[in-house]
This record gives structure tokens, C-alpha cells and sequence, in this order.
């Protein structure tokens, strides 16, 4: 037989076993078994949703445009410093009885209403549950009856060269399904998101596929397409998704907290360089030298010292300072993790319990409405004269923003909310969290004022 032929015969002999493992074959006219995923995605694509987004992002201008004398002696006309944006993205239901779906944080980002389409054509208003942008995860909400949602697969278990379908919302053309495989698992390093765990798939992402689901051939949800590795924007057969485990996790934080408990070890470290390597005295190799070990810190605990080599996190290479930091960062406070370092060239494994990092400063928009446009952070000691434990700094606020429109000004000091003291941004969250209404009393110089936030 012919080298093509055989070839041929192969390929053909393959799609029938892939369908029949699947169990998804049909039959022709002349009653032929020939493979399809149309049974599995029939019941997997009403959970697919369409999502369309409105907002405005104030627009930053050159200062001179602002000076009145300026503008009347060239005539330039008065132009709006608000645009208003728009944007198309994809969305999975993981809780039919809830209306919980889970989406990308950059596809709903900047948005004042979101608007979520269902395969049937029905029409939602969504409500925004919560963001992760260091993970580009959101979780958003409908109230919405008989929906269907995506069995979670287990993405953890997901191995290179395993079939996998890419199902979205493209350029807006409506709902598309892409199949592939998947090319690499745990990508990070690529600069996309703040953490990184990336599945790789050569299953067609394009723009308008982000929120869009990558399912197995069984119609289980393995991960969230997120984003193209593309120069020209479209697809070059390589796209990435977030594991299903790491998105449904932040999920399940947001769900519970309203924001990401971060993972931290409390200490630093940089790569390890050939000429680092030199000098310590060893053969290089893949890893992140400790610089510092913040006292009292879980590296402490520990043992981890300056100048020790991690080269494993959990049995998983330590490539460079940024892969451990990423490694950390996608842990959950009280896991328990296994250091492999070299110290002094020996070999030693080392135990840690996953901390919870301080947060230091957040999002307005993520406490109430009104705060959307500022940025609330925890006082640096007396760099304002304010005391560290005093309140809770408004470190910038955007022009024209529901918080500047508020009355809220970069400088000012929330001391007190709903005449509850605070010293700290998580005090602040938790009293916001359980408020419709903010009573907010504020210092701002020498004087001080109260805003009621509705």
C-alpha cells in the first residue's frame, strides 16, 4: 500500500478512536460511524454566554490644554476628557442554580454595565461579583432561570497532547468552537498577568474569545482562554487559558471575601546568574537566590537563609526569581509547600507554610460605586504628616471619576467609616462590604469634612 494511503488510513483510524473513546460517533446516510463532537457540544455550548460591556475611561491630557489662556489664544475647542468604551468578550456559567459565570477581569474592566447573552438570545443585566486582575479572573452574576452550567474537569490531571475544544464569542461573530491540543502546561514568565499558569493550546483563540471555555472531550470546563501570543492579533495556533483549578479558586475567594487572599513567604530573592553560580561555588543551574528573610516571616520559620539556592517549589523547577514569586503568589494562606534549595552547596529540603500577605493598598471600585476612580492605600508613616495608624489614604483619584465626583481628593484621610474608626485598608473593606451606605470622615490638610456615599 502506498505511503499516502497508509498515512491516510492512519489519520482517519485515529478520529474514529479518539470519537469512540469520547463516545460521540453518529451515523451517515449509507449508516457509517463517523466521529463528531456535535453530541458534546450540544450539551456543553448553552453554557457559553456572550458579553457585551459600556463604561467611559477619562482621557489623560497634555496640562496646557487645561489653562483657559492657552486654549483661547490657539482656539482649541473645548473636547470631552471622558471616552466611552466598549468591548465583546465570552463568559462560562459554572453555577446554574446562582447565575455565577466566570469571565476575564480585562473583558468586564472599566465597565459601568454589563450586559450578558445567552445562546437562546435571551438578555441579562450582570452584576459584578468580583475581580482578580493579577490572574485577569471575574466572576459576574445573572439572575436567570433554567440555565446550564460546565461540569469542572480536574486541570490538574491535564497532560500534553490531550484534546481540547476552545468555545467563545470571536470578533463578535457569535459563538465559535475551535479544536485542538493542548501544547504546554504551567507557561508563566510571558509578562501577560501577574501570575501565571498557563495552559497552551494550539485550539484558535482569537480576540472576543476571552471568558470563553476550553473544555476536554468529555464537555468538562479545563480552563478559561484569556489570551493570543500574536503580533498581528490574530491566531497563530498559540493561545493560552487559566487551569479551571486556579480560576475556580479565585472564584471561590471572591465568592467568600470579595477579593484574593495572596500567598507570601516573606522574603526576597533575585536570579541565579552564571557569575552568581561562580561564586558561591557551584555548577550552574535553573534557580532564585534568597537575598533577604524578613524576621518572624514563614521563611523564617522555616529556615530559609540569605544566600540559599531554591532550585524545587513543590516539586516543580524554580526557572528564576519571578517563577517563585509566581509559585507563591497562586498559593492559598495555610498551604503547606516544600522547599528544594542548595546552601553551601549541599542539598537540604526545606518545609513553609504559606502566609497571607499584607494588603497595602486597592481599588475603590471594588468597595462601593462611589470610590470607583480612587485608589486607597495604607499611609506610609509621616511622608503626609498623617500617623501610619491614622486612617486610610486616598493616594489618587481620576478626574472626573464617581469618587472625584464624590468630592474625594488624592491627599485625603478616611479616619473613620459609618463612625467606625479604621487604621487600615482591610478594615475599611470589611465595614464597606457589609454597607450599602459609606459615612465617610475624612482629614483633609488642616480641616476636616464627612461624605455620605449612596
Amino acid at each position: 500500500m502506498p505511503l499516502l494511503a497508509r498515512t491516510s488510513l492512519f489519520a482517519l483510524f485515529s478520529l474514529f478512536m479518539l470519537a469512540a473513546q469520547a463516545a460521540l460517533p453518529i451515523v451517515d446516510s449509507q449508516g457509517q460511524r463517523l466521529p463528531s463532537l456535535a453530541p458534546m457540544l450540544e450539551k456543553v455550548t448553552p453554557a457559553i454566554v456572550n458579553i457585551a460591556t459600556t463604561g467611559t475611561i477619562s482621557i489623560k491630557q497634555n496640562p496646557l490644554f487645561n489653562d483657559p489662556f492657552f486654549r483661547r489664544f490657539f482656539d482649541i475647542p473645548e473636547t470631552p476628557r471622558k471616552r466611552q468604551t466598549q468591548s465583546l468578550g465570552s463568559g462560562v456559567v459554572v453555577d446554574a442554580k446562582k447565575g455565577y459565570i466566570l469571565t476575564n477581569n480585562h473583558v468586564i474592566d472599566h465597565a459601568d454595565e454589563i450586559q450578558v447573552t445567552l445562546r437562546n438570545g435571551e438578555t441579562y443585566q450582570a452584576k459584578l461579583i468580583g475581580t482578580d486582575p493579577d490572574t485577569d479572573v471575574a466572576v459576574i452574576q445573572i439572575e436567570a432561570k433554567n440555565l446550564t452550567a460546565i461540569p469542572l474537569a480536574d486541570s490538574k490531571k491535564i497532560r500534553v497532547g490531550d484534546f481540547v475544544v476552545a468555545i467563545g464569542n470571536p470578533f463578535g461573530l457569535g459563538q465559535t468552537v475551535t479544536s485542538g491540543i493542548v501544547s504546554a502546561i504551567g507557561r508563566s514568565g510571558l509578562g501577560i498577568e501577574g501570575f501565571e499558569d498557563f495552559i497552551q493550546t494550539d485550539a484558535s483563540i482569537n480576540p472576543g474569545n476571552s471568558g470563553g471555555a476550553l473544555v476536554n472531550l468529555k464537555g468538562e470546563l479545563v480552563g478559561i482562554n484569556t489570551a493570543i501570543l500574536s503580533q498581528s492579533g490574530g491566531n497563530i495556533g498559540i493561545g493560552f487559558a487559566i487551569p479551571i483549578h486556579m480560576a475556580s479558586g479565585i472564584m471561590e475567594q471572591l465568592l467568600k471575601h470579595g477579593r484574593v487572599y495572596r500567598g507570601h513567604l516573606g522574603a526576597q530573592a533575585q536570579d541565579l546568574t552564571p557569575e552568581l553560580a561562580q561564586a558561591f561555588g557551584i555548577q550552574f543551574q535553573r534557580g532564585a537566590v534568597v537575598t533577604q528573610v524578613y524576621p518572624g516571616s514563614a521563611a523564617e520559620k522555616a529556615g530559609l537563609q540569605p544566600g540559599d539556592i531554591i532550585t524545587e517549589f513543590n516539586e516543580k523547577v524554580v526557572r528564576d526569581a519571578n517563577t517563585l514569586r509566581n509559585h507563591v503568589g497562586l498559593l492559598r494562606v495555610g498551604e503547606q509547600v516544600k522547599l528544594k534549595v542548595l546552601r553551601n552547596g549541599q542539598p537540604m529540603l526545606l518545609t513553609a507554610m504559606v502566609e497571607l500577605q499584607e494588603v497595602t493598598s486597592l481599588e475603590g471600585k471594588m468597595l462601593h460605586p462611589q470610590l470607583a476612580g480612587a485608589t486607597l492605600s495604607n499611609p506610609e508613616g509621616d511622608k503626609r504628616g498623617y500617623d501610619k495608624a491614622a486612617g486610610v489614604l486616598i493616594s489618587n483619584v481620576e478626574a472626573g471619576s464617581p469618587a472625584w465626583r464624590s468630592g474625594l481628593r488624592k491627599g485625603d484621610l478616611i479616619v473613620s467609616v459609618n463612625r467606625v474608626a479604621i487604621s487600615s485598608v482591610d478594615e475599611l473593606r470589611e465595614i464597606a462590604q457589609s454597607s450599602k451606605n459609606l459615612l465617610l470622615n475624612l482629614r483633609r490638610g488642616r480641616g476636616a469634612l464627612f461624605l455620605f456615599l449612596k
